[in-house]
């Protein structure tokens, strides 16, 4: 099951949902209950145009990130908010700077178009800055605009704050690598994070509000998250894969049978296997299309008629981290094909990356450590 489906597509940017959301909305109509079916609809009507605000906030993220040529891979619409995934994070911190501010400021811009219609209401200047209002108010037009007011402004003050995964942070973290290494801002951006949601969960804790230390949690683990992604990334651009791919993995031939290639995953710990012909890479055959084709097919088929003809294709200067982010990008597989040239060198997955990884890590642990005995 699919449980993030595309609802919509602008200018080739899938835009999706995940199932969850459905619970937000059956959420609100319960909430509104008390005012009839009207009520209820009215709830439901609130929380899209209140996601709208949020798609058109992701959306600010994706125009900047295309003036300074990051693709944007989707917009995923989830019940606590959007998220809008980049093919690539950016190089220059005055990138991540542009993309990290353009969706607050495109609710700052829907705050002010709103502003006028607020002062004309009779709803108190209180609750249009302190909090939504809420069902215990009569469904109308003014409510849903002082809704869409309050939630803007809100998505503003809260996006800045200066912790990931929010914006704030990767403000903080662009400024400070403007001074300093990446890894080095990283460094002092999470830590003032953490800080920072330790302050939130505390602040919910005192006024026995449920909502603030679950949300200090996932700020904190989140911004512990970008913190081991980015020593990652910082040792994945130290090895190129010209240096890490498999020279000694066991190829096939599009004569080759499935039969042969189950022999092979039991046999060996490869799970990917290269169809090659004349030294030429006619294609790629994955562990999962052989159990797809098990499960699907009892004949003992030829691997020309279930290897993947369009793979990705890497060039063997490229680093370890350029190629975990093409392949992520591509968003069609976990293996990519390396090159010198025209000249096919062999096959690099994921997993391949993460055990690379996971050997770089300890390799400099180990030096580290060496260095202490010494001193």
């Amino acid at each position: 099951m699919n449980w993030s489906p595309t609802i919509f597509r602008i200018k080739n940017i899938p835009v999706k949902m995940h199932v969850t959301f459905l619970l937000l909305l059956g959420f609100e109509a319960w909430s509104w209950r008390s005012h009839g079916y009207m009520g209820m609809l009215f709830g439901i009507a609130i929380t899209m145009l209140l996601f709208a605000c949020v798609i058109l906030h992701e959306l600010g993220h994706a125009l900047a990130a295309g003036v300074v040529r990051i693709p944007v891979r989707e917009i995923m619409l989830l019940p606590i908010g959007g998220v809008a995934y980049l093919a690539r994070r950016p190089r220059k911190p005055v990138h991540e700077l542009l993309i990290a501010v353009a969706g607050p400021m495109v609710n700052i811009g829907i705050a002010l178009l709103l502003f006028p219609f607020v002062q004309s209401t009779n709803l108190s200047s209180s609750m249009w800055i302190t909090a939504l209002p809420g069902p215990d108010v009569l469904p109308s037009w003014t409510v849903a605009v002082s809704s869409l007011y309050v939630a803007n402004v809100m998505l503003v003050l809260f996006n800045m704050l200066p912790a990931f995964p929010l914006d704030g942070g990767r403000v903080l973290r662009a400024l400070i690598a403007m001074v300093a290494s990446e890894r080095q801002a990283t460094t002092i951006a999470t830590m003032i994070g953490q800080g920072v949601a330790v302050v939130i969960g505390l602040i919910g804790i005192l006024y026995g509000n449920v909502m603030l230390p679950l949300t200090a949690v996932l700020i904190f683990l989140s911004a512990g998250n970008e913190h081991s992604e980015s020593q990652a990334r910082t040792m994945l651009e130290t090895r190129l894969v010209g240096d890490a791919y498999n020279r000694n993995a066991i190829t096939l031939s599009p004569a080759d049978k499935t039969s042969r290639v189950v022999d092979y995953i039991l046999t060996s710990y490869q799970p990917d296997f290269a169809v090659v012909q004349a030294n030429s890479l006619l294609g790629i055959v994955t562990r999962e299309d052989v159990m797809n084709t098990l499960a699907n097919d009892p004949r003992d088929v030829f691997v020309a008629g279930i290897m993947q003809r369009d793979f990705i294709k890497v060039a063997h200067t490229f680093t370890l981290d350029e190629v975990r982010t093409t392949i992520v990008a591509a968003n069609n597989g976990e293996v990519a094909a390396v090159y010198r040239g025209e000249e096919f060198l062999g096959l690099v997955s994921l997993t391949d990356i993460a055990e690379a990884l996971a050997v770089i890590d300890y390799v400099a642990r180990q030096k580290t450590l060496q260095q202490i005995d010494v001193s």
